[in-house]
């Protein structure tokens, strides 16, 4: 294999074909752009996340199909004066709605008459402390968001000139009348606008960080551009791709998952640009000829890269084993780019070195100790000789295998202590609070959970298919503690014995007691068909609404956990195995990454917890974190281990543990930075969902840098000996391994 990979560098990157393979890439990025669309442009807007067959989604259709006022996909305007709405208030909100009618907007379906009811009237449907009302503002529905965000500036112009003040943008703490929009509507632009310039925005953050980060760390401007000119390239052609694929419907892409796509493609993208453009490097030092020093570099680190890269599309993969569409909406796009990535790493940037040889480490160019001396003797003056290895980390090497127990023993308390915050974590599965606080749409909901009764937010809809029979369902429901009131039952309009109540709880609809509650909802409703005689009452209660759909988020994103975490370590334990030869290695390089990612996710906790001060967790994190700190940290892994196997045949077993360490600390240290930092980008990002992901993957990187990398796997592999190796060829060194003990 390796003088499989050794001919592949003389052939794409050769003093003949450097060319053509640059040009090979550049004109398929031109071909593919030009002939497809951007993935950008093939974003999906539906906010549908769960399968077609939850509960809640079924509700929802049955709510449409039979339940249906055809008002249309309410806005809610949601007026709060601190003190009290007055008089004048109410004649200005009837003034608005009486312009609605006479000019109504765009894609206005309906209104309600509030124009012509009389200020008293208005005053009675206000919040019980006179501060707060909400009125709504029914529009098409199926409209693009696109549209409606059209009409709601125009509503704003409206409302601002009613009210002769700017209502929107003004503190809630500030006196005066404020203007809140949200409701289905005002939340799904307001989502859409928090991804208006995100892409835009994070991926020239992105580039900086790296291109300031690849400066500070090798002190070469044109270094530092190879590594992000080869993702750039690659991008412009996974882009393409990717629309291609959207486009024609076989994958669905949102915003969010493209926006981590791209942090993973420049941070992972450019790890492997380093493992190799550092092997590089050395070579250069000991070889004249750059073509054979890339050679000799390209067959050091391609086995490495591959298995790098198969490992994390593998991983990434099994998300499209999810049900839940938030998960499966990453695995195409990011398999496929870091699969891209690996073959650009394997060909263009060796193209790329090629072409610049020696001139791209300037100003410290690294040369042999022939090309020193002859350098030397024009300059007339000695020369500092740079050193193949860390002083650093040759100390790490050698501490870890002076004192392997130590090292376990300290990082096992250490990060196990912090994996045990991790069974106190609380979670939220809702968009809203993953809004900034600020944001209209979640401000205008906290004013109405402030000023009416919690379950009036979001109500839950029971529906109940009757066959026909009379059930007493409306008692049995407000009987619980946790109802606050239910509606007389209303018949489906093409099916009359399909039967829908409308369930106001007595507590927060988002809280974790209302979704707990669900199941209850939904037994006492079979019981209820039951004692009416119903047979087979199991596919015949539905419930509905955002308190349901909470609940079957929890449902489907548990049972996704349950399947994509053990098919992941599957995955990755097999490609270990196979690239190794070695059980015994695979088992604790594996357990050593899921130590790392419970520790990561207990000090994730520990700093949004007690240091931000969030009350949960996004329950979305642990399988994202889970899948990207596990195929990620493998790739350090097998670059170390790697070197570690190689030295190993014509070395003591602690000689090679030493060197492998020092040998690839900077690199990997290096390649961690960056990765951690293209990661905590995200917290750029206003969603709370991506800046707790940010925050959780970076710290596991870190911790799998430079503490499980350098110090954990090492030790191990000191305290196992030649065990470590098992059942591979190096197992077999025993009579020297005697030898070694010996001496």
């Amino acid at each position: 294999m390796k003088n499989r990979i050794s001919k592949w560098g003389g052939i794409v990157a050769g003093a003949r074909s450097r060319w053509m393979t640059i040009f090979i890439w550049v004109l398929l990025v031109a071909i593919f752009s030009f002939v497809w669309p951007q993935v950008n442009d093939r974003e999906t807007k539906s906010n549908q996340l769960l399968p077609e067959d939850a509960m809640s989604v079924e509700a929802s259709k049955l709510t449409e199909e039979q339940f249906s006022d055809d008002a249309g996909t309410p806005l809610l305007l949601v007026w709060y004066r601190d003190g009290g709405l007055d008089t004048a208030d109410y004649e200005q909100i009837q003034q608005v709605y009486g312009e609605l009618v006479e000019n109504p907007l765009a894609y206005q379906a309906m209104i309600p008459p509030f124009h012509k009811l009389p200020p008293q009237a208005l005053q009675q449907e206000a919040s019980s402390d006179g501060e707060a009302l909400t009125t709504p503002i029914f529009f098409e529905p199926d409209t693009a968001t696109e549209l409606l965000e059209d009409d709601l500036e125009r509503l704003k112009k409206v409302i601002s000139n009613s009210v002769g003040e700017e209502v929107f943008d003004k503190d809630l703490e500030k006196s005066g009348l404020h203007v809140r929009l949200t409701g289905p509507i005002g939340i799904q632009t307001d989502a859409v606008s928090l991804f208006s310039q995100a892409d835009v925005t994070l991926l020239i953050a992105t580039v900086l960080l790296v291109l300031v980060l690849l400066v500070v760390l090798y002190r070469s401007p044109i270094l530092a551009l190879v590594p992000l000119i080869a993702v750039g390239v690659a991008y412009g052609l996974i882009s393409p791709l990717l629309g291609l694929l959207a486009d024609k419907g076989w994958i669905e892409v949102d915003a969010q998952a493209i926006s981590i796509m791209t942090v993973l493609l420049f941070g992972a993208g450019t790890d492997y640009c380093l493992f190799l453009i550092s092997r590089y490097r050395e070579e250069l030092r000991t070889e004249a000829d750059k073509y054979v020093a890339l050679r000799k570099a390209v067959s050091g680190t391609g086995g490495a890269i591959m298995i790098s890269a198969m490992t994390t599309v593998m991983g990434l993969l099994t998300l499209g084993l999810a049900y839940y569409a938030s998960y499966d909406r990453f695995a195409v796009p990011f398999s496929l780019s870091i699969f891209i990535m690996g073959i650009a790493a394997l060909t263009l940037l060796p193209a790329i070195l090629a072409l610049l040889g020696r001139f791209a480490f300037f100003p410290f160019i690294p040369r042999t100790e022939a090309m020193i001396q002859n350098l030397e003797e024009k300059k007339g003056k000695k020369l500092k000789r740079p050193k193949s290895q860390s002083r650093f980390y040759r100390v790490i090497g050698r501490w870890v295998t002076e004192k392997p127990w130590t090292i376990i023993i300290t990082c096992v308390v250490v990060l196990g202590g912090l994996g045990l915050f991790v069974p106190k974590m609380q979670y939220t599965y809702g968009l809203l609070e993953s809004f900034p606080e600020d944001m209209p749409s979640r401000e205008g909901f906290t004013v109405i959970s402030e000023h009416y009764p919690p379950g009036e937010i979001a109500p839950a809809q029971v529906i109940v298919q009757t066959d026909g029979q009379e059930i007493a369902l409306k008692e049995k429901l407000s009987a619980l503690s946790i109802v606050e009131n239910v509606s007389d039952p209303t018949k489906g309009s093409k099916d009359p014995s399909l039967q829908e109540w409308s369930v106001t709880l007595a507590v927060d609809p988002y809280s974790t007691e209302a979704i707990a509650a669900v199941p209850k909802l939904q037994e006492i409703a079979e019981n209820s068909l039951k004692d009416a005689g119903v047979k087979e009452v199991n596919s015949k209660v539905w419930i509905g609404g955002e308190t349901a759909t909470l609940y079957d988020t929890e449902e489907v994103t548990s049972r996704d956990q349950s399947i994509i975490i053990p098919v992941v370590l599957l995955i990755i334990a097999l490609l270990l195995v196979v690239y190794l030869r070695s059980i015994v290695a695979m088992v604790y390089l594996l357990a050593t990454v899921v130590l790392s990612y419970l520790a990561a996710l207990g000090l994730g906790w520990i700093i949004i917890h007690y240091g931000l001060g969030a009350t949960a967790m996004q329950g979305l994190i642990p399988v994202y974190a889970f899948v990207f700190l596990v195929a990620l940290g493998e790739d350090y892994n097998i670059f170390m281990v790697s070197s570690i196997w190689k030295k190993r045949r014509s070395m003591p077993l602690k000689q090679a543990i030493a060197e492998g360490v020092g040998e690839t600390g900077t690199v990997i240290s290096s390649a961690g930075l960056i990765l951690a930092g293209t990661f905590s980008v995200l917290a750029m990002l206003p969603l709370q969902v991506l800046v707790q992901f940010g925050l959780v993957t970076a710290i596991g990187v870190l911790l799998d840098t430079f503490v499980v990398r350098p110090l954990l796997v090492p030790a191990i592999t000191t305290v196992l000996g030649r065990y470590a190796f098992w059942p591979g060829k190096l197992w077999k060194l025993k009579d020297k391994e005697r030898q070694e003990e010996v001496q």
